[in-house]
């Protein structure tokens, strides 16, 4: 730290200080150099230290300390106001509109003391000659705060009437305040209208456009500008995690989440600010804090996630259910405090209505991991397997008097129990008739109702169907029980749909894996029911169920095969598995094809048996004519009312279609797919539908619709608990196209929430290395240069082990050039060099020479600049010079020709530039000499390069136009001038290189006349 010896020192110390992040350590900073100032017995270092004091603590957490700063400057403003320069003169009238809505913040100081100060702050602005613009703002915010609505309005009327002068607050800050007036009044549209400016950075400051984006929070929400609201939350939080003393914006952030159903998110903010819940110094956004953790506590302990440990006060651990009450009591024991000060229950009931307010939305996804706090809506029932499906159908159903078995053996429906079960059998029946998705919890339902029905017997079809339903519900666990059905079925007469039933057992044999066990196991059922079905003794329906059962299980013998690839070979056309396969699911072609009579079983049935030969036709290399069988099951399973089975088949069908190039038919199978699934879509598949589709949207360009595709999937991804696995592909996607969309910081929080789920053994290196890159290109847009280069260094080195070395070679180059607009040439400089070295040795001379050249600008900043700049572009030109003998094209030769063009015209540039304002005359002469011989050099490569090069060729021109004018030369730059306006002549109005060049050239042509030579 550096010594303060005389006023200069000082105020380097202080404007050093001023660039430190918000926070105590730069209080304490703004306390010593205080002290430095008294010790110079200068009352204008006194002030100007003073005055830092102050804006430091408005600017923390300690904001009740900076009226102390600020009686001492009124009183030495009093004593002896030609003590204060211009600058301090006007900086002290300024602050006192932070005194006036400060007091405001503490309950301790008497509202009487604040309109007194009001009218004081009111008579010097008068004295001074300012507008009364910033005084009415004041009584407008101390009006607000106790709740004098007319008082408000007329005030608020007043501000917005009077002039704007050098104390009105900026732009950004009055339009900040004005717009949240709106919104308080209900009028969020107006609001909104108020904001804008500040939203577009038409104008910004300090802590703007970071409170207006966290004031548009709500309002955003509750218009239903769902993806403006959380674009605000991404980008507005960004910029407040960094302002220690914006504790009110952040409350904001955290409310927004509480009221969106992303609560883990609010716990993750919490757990960022631990200071927050006990940080004294400004007591109102205290209040406002822990107003919105009791809402937050409150919305977790109502979702039954009481008992949860949360982030609190440091000193003991919290549960939800209690940091809900202490913060409420803390809270409310504040807002009475400022009550008691105004002599209303204003604030009070602000308070409670802030902690009660209901959710807004059930869950608004921002694309950022999180876990979700709130119970799951109850899914949908999972669409069946069509392979499970019985085929029963008893005649009893269907006889003359419309009483099913069960009834007869009862007596009759009657009421009571009996009805009820009645009603139960009735509806499972209909639902597993028309293979609907609930239908096996329907059949549960029936089982239960069983139980509690004391005294009534289910017949032996009744105890038969219960089983069978059970046992799809258990799916490979479910064989004992598909066996315990098929004895049932027997026992009911119905020998066709225990054979069913058994091919059934047999099935799921195979799903376990067991599939020699399974084709034994469907053998007998197979044999005896094609005779049975020949004898008339079953309906299509059963015996189609049997076939449909062991093609299924030989399918799985297809799918124990390796699928090919790419270019890889197909298995031949006689595989013995292949082709046992297509037998067996051609059988049953064969069976119900044209002979499903209305029956949606039996319809199903052939629409499976196309998908199971379009799954054959892809695995024998035959693509388009799996897609054609596709893309016809799935309309099959769609025209029956069965939507929910054309999913799979869709998805399938979007694969090939990629495979063969036709990306609008994958798009069209992949949106087909999520419609059709509807609500049945488990979370995993609703999460990898919308990952595709985003794949294939941004594959065509359209950014913003795959960015929506992305977003829900890692939605859906975290409902499924799949944010470690899938979610890190979603968000890693969804940071690249909002980055490709220009939202900087939008990305660069989707990007950094990915990466601590991102890993090499689970999605590879290249996914690692991507998202580094990604959140590099984000961070130096949104000017963090540091952070940048320290994301592009950590990706070059896990690239730096790749085979392949250009994207190692690329990461270095991009981390320099971070580093150098970070102001860190010594670092910038060793990478530029490690760059040059990989660009050497995959002897790309291009980017050879811009690192030389890089490093050449570097150097012209340190104390031996100019000597080491000029062996670097040297080097460049070297570089330059040697490379076109080895090139192997015409193509290539000219794009190195303008490499050399270039190099030649930034060695003049930074000639030029490197003469001191101190040097001598001879020697500027001499360098500015050399610096044209550089800028001649470049005029003649580019001009050899012909029209393409015109641009870069007149601005060389004009280059060493300006050199000549400055060595004396006019005439000489005057003919430069009249080159470039010629090479323009017919150039297009429209063209904006044309008009800057010649609106250049004709400046250089008066600055010449007035030389007297032009």
């Amino acid at each position: 730290m550096s010594e303060i010896t005389d006023f200069d020192s000082l105020r380097q110390a202080l404007a050093e200080n001023a660039a430190r992040p918000e926070g105590p350590a730069r209080n304490a900073r703004a306390e010593q150099l205080l002290a430095a100032a008294e010790r110079l017995d200068v009352p204008l270092a006194v002030i100007e230290a003073l005055g830092h004091q102050l804006t430091v603590y408005n600017y923390s957490s300690e904001k009740d300390k900076m009226f102390v700063p600020f009686a001492r400057l009124l009183r030495m403003w009093d004593e002896r106001p030609e003590d204060f320069d211009e600058q301090e003169t006007h900086s002290l009238h300024w602050v006192f509109k932070w005194m006036t809505t400060g007091m405001l913040d503490q309950p301790h100081i008497p509202l009487a003391s604040i309109e007194k100060w009001l009218g004081e702050m009111e008579r010097r602005y008068r004295l001074a000659g300012h507008s009364e613009r910033a005084v009415r703002s004041a009584e407008f915010h101390v009006a607000a705060h106790v709740g004098d609505v007319p008082r408000a309005e007329r005030a608020y009327a007043a501000w917005l009437a009077a002039d704007r002068d050098s104390m009105a607050d900026c732009h950004a800050c009055e339009l900040d305040g004005q717009g949240w007036w709106q919104a308080e009044r209900g009028r969020d549209e107006e609001a909104l209208r108020f904001w804008r400016p500040v939203l577009d950075g038409e104008f910004s400051c300090a802590h703007e456009p970071h409170a207006a984006l966290a004031s548009s929070l709500l309002p955003l929400v509750r218009l239903g500008r769902l993806d403006e609201a959380r674009g605000h939350h991404l980008r507005g939080f960004r910029l407040v995690r960094a302002k220690e003393s914006m504790r009110s914006a952040y409350a904001e952030h955290v409310e927004f989440c509480a009221l969106t159903g992303n609560e883990a998110r609010g716990l993750e903010l919490l757990a960022e600010r631990p200071a927050y819940f006990t940080d004294t110094g400004q007591p109102r956004s205290r209040m406002e804090f822990l107003s919105v953790v009791a809402l937050l506590m409150g919305r977790l302990t109502v979702l039954g996630f009481g008992g949860r440990q949360v982030p609190g006060p440091a000193g003991r651990s919290w549960t939800a259910a209690e940091l809900a009450g202490h913060a409420r009591v803390e809270a409310l024991a504040l807002a009475a405090r400022f009550d008691q000060r105004n002599g209303t229950t204003y604030v009070s009931e602000r308070v409670r209505a802030r902690m009660d307010q209901p959710a807004l939305v059930d869950r608004l996804p921002l694309g950022v991991r999180s876990q979700r706090q709130a119970p799951a809506a109850p899914a949908a029932p999972a669409a069946p397997d069509p392979a499970l499906a019985t085929d029963a159908r008893p005649a009893a159903l269907t006889d003359a008097n419309g009483a099913n078995g069960a009834n007869a053996d009862a007596g009759g429906t009657g009421s009571g129990p009996r009805a009820g079960l009645d009603a139960l059998l009735a509806e499972a029946r209909r639902l597993s008739d028309t293979l609907q998705p609930n239908a096996v919890e329907a059949w549960a339902a029936v089982a239960r109702a069983a139980e509690a029905a004391d005294g009534v017997e289910l017949a032996a079809r009744d105890r038969a169907e219960i089983a069978d339903h059970e046992a799809m519900g258990l799916g490979p666990e479910g064989a004992a029980l598909f066996e315990r059905a098929a004895e049932l079925y027997a026992e009911a007469g119905d020998p066709g749909e225990a054979l069913a039933a058994l091919a059934r057992a047999a099935y799921v044999r195979a799903l376990a894996g067991r599939v020699d066990e399974a084709v034994a196991a469907v053998a007998e059922p197979y044999d005896r029911v094609l005779a049975l079905y020949a004898e008339d003794g079953t309906g299509i329906g059963q015996a189609a169920s049997v076939l449909m059962g062991r093609a299924r299980i030989l399918m799985r013998r297809v799918y124990e095969l390796e699928e090919p690839a790419g270019d890889d070979v197909p298995p031949p056309s006689g595989d013995p598995v292949l082709a046992e396969a297509e037998a067996a699911v051609r059988e049953v072609l064969a069976l119900v094809d044209g002979h499903t009579g209305g029956d949606v079983r039996v319809a199903s049935r052939a629409a499976e048996a196309r998908a199971m030969l379009a799954e054959l036709a892809a695995r024998a290399g035959d693509v388009r004519t799996a897609t054609g069988l596709f893309a016809r099951a799935a309309a099959e399973y769609a025209a029956m009312g069965l939507p929910w089975f054309a999913v799979e088949y869709e998805v399938r069908l979007a694969g090939l279609a990629h495979q063969l190039g036709d990306e609008a038919e994958a798009e069209r199978a992949l949106r087909a797919a999520l419609g059709h699934g509807g609500a049945h879509l488990e979370p995993v598949g609703r999460a990898q539908l919308h990952l595709q589709l985003a794949e294939v949207v941004g594959g065509r360009g359209a950014a913003e619709e795959a960015a929506e595709h992305a977003l829900e999937a890692a939605h859906w991804a975290d409902e499924a608990g799949e944010g470690r696995t899938l979610g890190p592909w979603a968000r890693q996607l969804l940071g690249g196209f909002l980055l490709r969309q220009g939202r900087w910081a939008e990305a660069a929080e989707v990007l950094e929430s990915a990466l601590p789920d991102l890993s090499a053994e689970t999605h590879g290196d290249g996914a690692v290395v991507q998202t580094l890159w990604w959140l590099g290109d984000c961070l130096g847009e949104l000017g963090e240069h540091q952070a940048a280069a320290e994301r592009r260094l950590q990706a070059a080195e896990i690239a730096r082990h790749w085979p392949e070395q250009h994207d190692h070679a690329t990461l270095a180059h991009l981390a320099a050039e971070s580093l150098g607009q970070a102001d860190m040439p010594a670092e910038a400089d060793r990478a530029y060099a490690r760059a040059g070295d990989l660009w050497r040795s995959l002897g790309n001379v291009h980017g050879l020479v811009r690192s030389l050249r890089a490093r050449a600008w570097l150097a012209l900043r340190t104390q031996d600049g100019p000597d080491r700049a000029r062996e670097l572009m040297a080097d460049a030109l070297r570089e330059c010079a040697a490379a076109p003998a080895a090139a192997p094209d015409e193509e290539a030769r000219q794009r190195l020709a303008a490499e050399l063009g270039h190099t030649h015209r930034q060695f003049g540039d930074l000639l030029a530039r490197s003469c001191t304002e101190d040097a001598e005359d001879g020697s500027i002469q001499d360098v500015f000499e050399e610096a044209l011989a550089q800028m001649a050099d470049a005029v003649a490569v580019f001009a050899a390069l012909g029209d393409e090069a015109l641009p870069s060729r007149t601005g060389a021109e004009l280059a060493a136009g300006w050199l000549e004018a400055d060595l004396g030369r006019p005439a000489e730059a005057a003919a430069r001038a009249r080159g470039v306006l010629a090479a323009y002549a017919d150039a297009s109005e429209e063209d904006e290189m044309a008009r800057a060049r010649r609106a250049e050239a004709e400046q250089m042509l008066r600055v010449v006349r007035e030389q007297g030579d032009g």
